[in-house]
């Protein structure tokens, strides 16, 4: 036991060193707003539009997506690790305060810098996780910024092109 939970806390150490971009994943549960911060996003296609999401399966965040079908992905900007603070937390509403867009039939973030409203097209296993394929519906972005970077445990941002 003791080697396997060393070599979860080395393998999570390693993989740290991966810089990845922070979204906050949302959907609704009924007429809730659901949310949560997630690194683990990638585009998957472009012919069809998908993405994908993994979403841990002890996650209530998982169970309203698989229950309600659809789930968007709003890219967070370099100014906004309070936000991902806010939707990494075990709180009761992570939505108060926090402007949103229902346009799409799910919560979109007003201070995001881009996002991806996407229909299930497929839940698959991913070990403790669940990998949510999305047909994505609608997309949009705000020009000229910078996310934010999550890398080693903490955040920060990109510096600007040369």
């Amino acid at each position: 036991m003791t080697e396997t939970l060393d070599m979860t806390v080395d393998f999570r150490a390693t993989m740290s060193r991966l810089a990845t971009g922070v979204s906050v994943i949302t959907t609704c549960s009924g007429s809730t707003p659901i949310g949560m911060t997630a690194s683990a996003v990638s585009a998957l296609s472009l012919d069809p539009l998908q993405l994908l999401v993994c979403i841990g399966n002890h996650l209530y965040t998982r169970t309203a997506i698989a229950a309600y079908g659809r789930f968007a992905v709003n890219v967070l900007g370099e100014d906004s690790e309070h936000l991902a603070r806010n939707f990494a937390a075990s709180k009761t509403d992570k939505f108060a305060g926090v402007e949103t867009f229902d346009d799409h039939g799910v919560p979109v973030l007003k201070d995001a810098i881009a996002a991806v409203v996407c229909d299930v097209a497929e839940a698959l296993p991913g070990g403790d996780h669940t990998i949510f394929v999305g047909d994505v519906r609608h997309w949009a972005h705000k020009a000229d910024c910078r996310p934010l970077v999550h890398f080693a445990g903490g955040f920060g941002a990109l510096r600007a092109p040369h």
